[in-house]
Formats: C-alpha cells, structure tokens, sequence
C-alpha cells in the first residue's frame, strides 16, 4: 500500500550517489587473445593507416614523429611511437558539477550513467514520432536531471531540429546547464569552433578561466570515427579543442561488423582498437597527458537486410572484449545500452537488458545512451527514458554490498517466529521493513485483482504517466542569475558572429 500511495504522491527513487562494481570484471578472451588484437591493431596502423582530414592535426601528428602523407592525409605510426603516447595517460578523472554533491568519478571501477544524445527524432505514446523540438529537448533535459538513476547529463536527449543548425549547440548547453546541476556531455564537437563554444559556456556555468576549468573539468567530450580508418576534420579540431582545455574525450569508433568492418567480432574489435589508439594518440600529440576515453561502438548488421543490428550477442561480446583491451592501456572505458526497436516493447527492454549487463560486467565507467535510447540511436522515447531508469536502477542495487553480520543473519529472529510462523510481525522485520528491499520505479507488485481493478495499466502505460508527473513537479536547480545573464550575452553574442560570418 505504500508503494500505491506513493505513486499518486511523489516519484520513490534511489538516492543519486556514485556507483561502484566490487566484483572482477568478465574476461571473454585470454590475455594471449588481448595481444594478438593489440598487435594486428599496430600492424593496421604502420601498414595501412588511418586518413585524418584536418592539416593542423596532420602537422601534430607529424611534429611527434608520425609518418604523415600531405597529399594523401594518411598517417602510419610506428608501433613504438603508438605505445609511448598511449602509455601514462590518466586511469580515472573527477568531472565537475555545477552542484558539488552531483560531481561524478570516471575509471577503475566507477560507472557512471548518462542519457541519450543525438537522435533526430523523439516519440512518446500520446503525440507518436516527431521531429524533435526546442520544447521537447528542454523536456528531456527536465527528466534527465530528476531521475537519480542518471548520473551524467549525456547530450540534451535529441537534436531541435526547429533551431537553427549552425546555432542550436547553443541552446542545447543553454538547457543542459541551466535546467539540470548534474555534469553534462555537449554533443557538438564536430568543429573545432563548436567544440570552443562549449568549452567558452561551460567555463561561464562554473565560473572559472581556462587553467581552473583544466584543473577541475566540468563537461567530457566525445568524437565518432568514420570507419573504416578515417577520422575528419571537424571531429579532430574538435577533439584537439578539448584536448588542450583538459576536458576528458571519449575517442569511439563506429564499427558495424559485415558494413563498416570485418564480418566476425575479432576482426570488428581489432579495427576499432586500431582507429581508437589512433585518434587516442592524436590526442597526446595535441597536449599530452590529456584525460582520454577508450571507446567502444562496435555491433553488427543484419546480413539480411543490411540494418544495424543493437542489444545483440555480438555486441555484448564486443563490450567485454573492449573492456579488456580498454584494462590493458589502463584507459577509462565509454561503452553504450542499445536497442533497435523501434517501439518501447519486449524487444526494446531485452535488447537494452543484455547491452547493459555486458556493460556491467565490461566494468564501463560511462555508459552512454542508458536513459530514452530507441531506434538504433533514431530516436530517444520518453517513455524508454523511464524504463531505462528502472533498468539502472535494478543493477545499481544489485551491486550494493550484500552484509552478512550476525545482526543480518537474525537468528534471534528465527528462534521468536519458531516454527510454522511469519515474520512479518517480527522485531527484526519491523526494525528494517521501510527499506528492507528494492523499491522500483516502474514494477507494479501488486496481485492481478488490484491491478485490473486500478486500470489493467501496462508498464508502457505507466512509464508515460510517470514522465509526465516528474514534469509537473520539476523545480528548476538553483543558478545564480548572473551566471544566466552571462550565458545569454555569450549566446546572443555568437550568435550574431555566426550568422555574419558564418562560422
């Protein structure tokens, strides 16, 4: 009855808190097998290489000793040159809060979970699919800082394809930083420019200069490869932008096994371990010792059809395999909850299921994609955003630390119920019943009579009314109004500058 007459009441959630796994991550092949992907990675990139579209980083690459082909833009690394600047590089870095209590720690052992970004499309059960919009993104970004499930903003949800395009990464760090206090990902790093106007706002939302951001970074980057080997300019100017601002890049290949890669999972990990350690040294070549990401993106397609194929078996081998790749650079690891569903149904929450468990036993610090992720990545959900979270939720409690102390094993307990009893009314019980076990956010409990009584409604049913009653009781995070201000004259400031210019 609790539960009940919190639903008509506020949201029961988990506290936000930092979560870690305490147990030894799943190993999927032997170290030799580790080596031998290393080594065919270093072979790709001294014999073939990788193309970079971008003469600034074509000139870093070649000053730390890359062979660099102007003409052709490829570049081939000397396997020991690879090592040296993949080696030494931070394990774990502390992204920075606009609220201190929401600051989150990324490598070894954390894991950190962050909503969707990037889709074009947005969909929720009473309006159907759509263009996304200003008013939806603002939405989503709401959400994402209500629900403690989430630890990291990850993108703004969905692009608001009603803005203008040269500018809306303007709006977009505008919301994820004045309608949420949790840290953020920009998701706008694919010009160098760009990626300078969110590294420019995020300095403005925390109040600091460049070495103060750079000491305590508040925002962590991310670029996609254009695999097969070729990274292209506005990805790597933007990489290089963050790089020399301290603020942490994940480095993520997109390989798709069968389109974009070789038809097996080995041969898709090994191009992608090439195309990360590749990118990755680049980094180094910008400013060394820069925090960096390892990145994993590989699945598969569809042989039948051609269709990228998410949540599959092959792509939660892929997570685990990285991962100890991502263990023997010593690199915190980006991995991501897919599905290719295009609906919130069975198919969606099994698919994202396996995608996070790998995840979980991948020991990945940021999951990317865990909250609104449907379609392949097309579209984010309201109503998956709140199925996820329940999905977090149930892994983040399943690796709390199980006690076993002579207060938890409750003999005295079992001697006062004796035999044939119930321990409902017992002492020990009714020390711990209001926080005995997992409360969901989304699971209905109760028997079928009261359920068909209450409406018959579904999870899908109940995931839209809770998106929604978050909504209405959304309070905006406090923000100093001079910080807004100043986020506003940045804004309205660049604007003016891009559309003279252009750029």
């Amino acid at each position: 009855m609790r539960r009940q007459a919190n639903q008509s009441q506020s949201l029961v959630q988990r506290p936000f808190k930092e979560v870690r796994n305490p147990y030894p991550p799943m190993e999927l092949i032997s170290a030799d097998q580790v080596e031998s992907i290393h080594d065919a990675s270093l072979k790709i990139l001294r014999d073939i290489g990788i193309r970079i579209e971008s003469k600034t980083a074509l000139k870093l690459l070649k000053d730390v000793r890359a062979d660099v082909d102007l003409d052709s833009q490829y570049v081939r690394f000397d396997p020991d040159l690879i090592n040296e600047l993949v080696s030494g590089l931070p394990e774990e870095f502390t992204i920075h809060a606009r609220n201190p209590a929401k600051t989150v720690t990324m490598g070894k052992n954390s894991i950190v979970f962050a909503t969707v970004c990037g889709p074009s499309f947005v969909t929720d059960i009473d309006r159907g699919r759509r263009a996304g919009t200003k008013a939806d993104m603002e939405d989503f970004v709401k959400l994402s800082g209500s629900l403690n499930a989430f630890h990291h903003e990850g993108g703004g949800g969905l692009e608001p394809l009603d803005l203008p395009p040269d500018t809306r990464h303007l709006d977009m760090m505008y919301a994820q930083i004045t309608l949420t206090d949790k840290a953020w990902q920009p998701n706008w790093m694919n010009t160098g420019k760009r990626a300078r106007d969110c590294i420019e706002m995020a300095k403005i939302a925390r109040q600091t200069d460049d070495e103060g951001i750079r000491q305590r970074p508040a925002i962590v980057g991310g670029v996609n490869t254009n695999s097969p080997l070729l990274f292209d300019e506005g990805q790597a100017d933007g990489m290089r932008e963050f790089a020399l601002a301290g603020q942490p890049v994940h480095v993520t290949p997109f390989t798709l096994a069968g389109a974009m890669a070789p038809a097996t999972v080995a041969g898709a990990v090994t191009l992608q371990n090439a195309e990360a350690l590749g990118c990755i040294a680049l980094t180094q070549a910008a400013a060394p010792g820069a925090p960096t990401f390892y990145g994993h993106f590989t699945s598969n397609v569809d042989m039948r059809s051609g269709s990228p194929a998410f949540g599959t078996p092959e792509y939660a081998q892929s997570v685990i395999m990285s991962g100890q790749l991502a263990r023997r650079y010593r690199l915190p690891y980006r991995s991501s909850s897919t599905t290719a569903s295009a609906c919130v149904d069975l198919q969606a929450t099994y698919e994202s299921d396996i995608s996070i468990y790998a995840c979980i036993q991948a020991h990945v610090n940021n999951v990317m994609h865990a909250g609104g992720w449907l379609e392949g990545g097309l579209t984010c959900s309201f109503e998956k955003l709140i199925l996820d979270a329940e999905l977090l939720q149930l892994q983040s409690a399943f690796l709390d630390p199980v006690i076993v102390n002579e207060d938890a094993i409750g003999l005295e307990a079992i001697a006062e119920v004796g035999s044939g009893g119930h321990f409902f009314g017992a002492t020990h019980t009714l020390e711990r019943y209001q926080n005995a076990f997992y409360e969901p956010i989304l699971s209905d409990w109760r028997n079928y009579e009261t359920w068909r009584d209450d409406g018959s409604r579904t999870a899908l049913d109940r995931a839209n009314g809770i998106w929604k009653q978050l909504l209405r009781e959304y309070e905006k995070p406090p923000i100093d109004p001079t910080v807004e201000e100043e986020l506003q004259s940045y804004m309205a400031k660049r604007k003016e500058e891009i559309k003279a210019k252009g750029s």
